[in-house]
């Protein structure tokens, strides 16, 4: 067993992360060692990282033990840098968490004076001098190259600053330079936010938690029409919401609603999430109350505005999307399934269902003829083909008799075959040939029946295969 997490007083005491468990014990009798649990440890920082959410939206995870927040235009509302690096960690501390943070202009820098400096804010320009007397650790290397550096003597970020560059990069690796701008601001790192950043948004921070669901609902209905005015002028429709709640205790729960249409009106945002909130009112524990609340807009599309006739008749789509926006926003997305067509030759895959997002593509969907139901196919038929023994009288002529599912059938007529062929279309696919004959056996029940790879050419012995049922 070996130390992975150290608290401040083991790090002052002198136990280090790699050491063995008992090797610690020798050194301090007292030690309380508590199992890791790696699961826990990331979904804990998962947490934070929602709660961190209240300064900004670009929140990346940093491995295990660390988070990157991208604050550009976001300081000036929480009274500068110093005081939002105050209030980050005052809060951080009355939850119990013990953290460091920094700011600066390159996320390497902050990153290395977090773990290995104590600085808070660092102004543009002055990263070096702050850089230079800290280990070569700081700058993200692998432990080899770092244990390479120090053998030579290059022990401090200052060193390498004043050594040429070339002999650097050939004994060491561009990695070694490549971090080295890194933390001086000489390369771009972007972060990768770790949920999409939202195209429009409206908050409330709150003078007094809320808990009553009818509060929360009344406060949406006026964020959604602070995010209806900037739809408007980007002449957009929200089509996914998202609606955050942060409890004074930091956790915070995400409900999100989609519409089946762009959507900007505000009363019909706020239906939406209160049939989300009834579907998730067990999963919603408010606490002590709500301190935060903002709506999201996570995707939108183009709104074209549409003029009624003067009958006064409304659009044909609106009560149709109402209904599909009302019943998946309590049941869930999938809820709503269509019959949708695919260009396969292969009858399983000609067809299935999908869950019902857009109202406009199932008004565009053409009318389904007669035609498209052939006479010689079942309407409904199995997802997966069963097996069947099958004897017939010549290798490619239709069976005299067959067992199915445990029973005995023999044929009394037979119609085909109707062949079908692979989808040359489709790259990495080999299907074999199929020939389907329609069977009627002697009791007056019909199936249709294939028989998959041509005799001889595709298959020595081919097989056969129960697809339907003709009722």
């Amino acid at each position: 067993m070996r130390l992975v997490a150290l608290d401040t007083f083991a790090e002052r005491i002198g136990l280090k992360r790699g050491q063995g468990a008992a090797e610690a014990r020798a050194m301090c009798p007292s030690l309380d060692v508590i199992a890791a649990d790696p699961a826990a440890d990331q979904a804990f920082l998962e947490a934070l990282a929602d709660w961190c959410d209240r300064y900004t939206p670009l929140v990346a995870l940093d491995g295990t033990d660390g988070l990157f927040l991208d604050i550009t235009g976001c300081a000036h509302l929480h009274g500068g840098e110093k005081a939002l690096i105050s209030d980050v960690l005052s809060r951080l501390f009355s939850l119990g968490v013990e953290a460091r943070a920094t700011v600066s202009s390159a996320a390497g820098l902050s990153w290395a004076v977090t773990r290995y400096g104590d600085a808070d804010v660092i102004a543009p320009g002055d990263g070096d001098p702050v850089l230079a007397p800290l280990p070569v650790a700081a700058l993200r290397l692998p432990a080899d190259t770092a244990a390479a550096l120090e053998r030579v003597g290059l022990k401090q970020i200052g060193d390498l600053l004043e050594a040429p560059r070339a002999p650097l990069a050939r004994r060491f690796g561009s990695s070694l330079l490549l971090r080295l701008d890194q933390a001086r601001g000489f390369e771009d790192e972007p972060l990768s936010p770790r949920l999409p950043v939202p195209s429009f948004s409206a908050e409330r921070r709150l003078a007094e938690p809320l808990q009553d669901e009818e509060y929360i609902l009344e406060l949406t209905r006026h964020l959604a029409r602070d995010v209806r005015s900037s739809l408007e002028r980007h002449g957009e429709g929200g089509r996914l919401f998202e609606l955050l709640l942060f409890r004074v205790d930091g956790r915070v729960f995400r409900v999100r609603a989609q519409a089946a249409v762009p959507l900007n009106d505000a009363v019909r945002i706020a239906a939406l999430f209160r049939e989300r909130l009834q579907a998730v009112h067990d999963d919603l524990d408010a606490g002590y109350g709500f301190e935060i609340v903002r709506l999201s807009v996570l995707r939108s599309e183009r709104l074209d505005p549409a003029q009624q006739d003067f009958s006064g008749a409304p659009d044909e789509s609106q009560p149709l999307a109402a209904f599909v926006d009302k019943v998946s926003a309590r049941f869930g997305p999938g809820c709503l399934m269509q019959a949708t067509l695919a260009e396969s030759h292969l009858p399983e895959r000609a067809g299935g269902f999908a869950a019902v997002t857009d109202v406009a593509a199932v008004l565009r969907m053409p009318a389904l003829e007669e035609k498209a139901f052939p006479e010689n196919r079942p309407l409904r038929i199995f997802a997966h083909p069963e097996p069947v023994e099958a004897t017939a009288e010549v290798p490619e002529g239709a069976p005299r008799s067959f067992n199915w599912r445990k029973t005995r059938y023999r044929v009394a007529r037979a119609e085909g075959p109707e062949r079908i062929a692979a989808e040359w279309w489709i790259d990495g696919e080999s299907h074999p040939t199929r020939d389907y004959f329609r069977i009627e056996d002697q009791e007056g029940r019909r199936f249709w029946l294939f028989r998959e790879g041509l005799y001889g050419r595709e298959t020595a012995s081919p097989r056969w295969f129960m697809h339907g049922v003709f009722a």
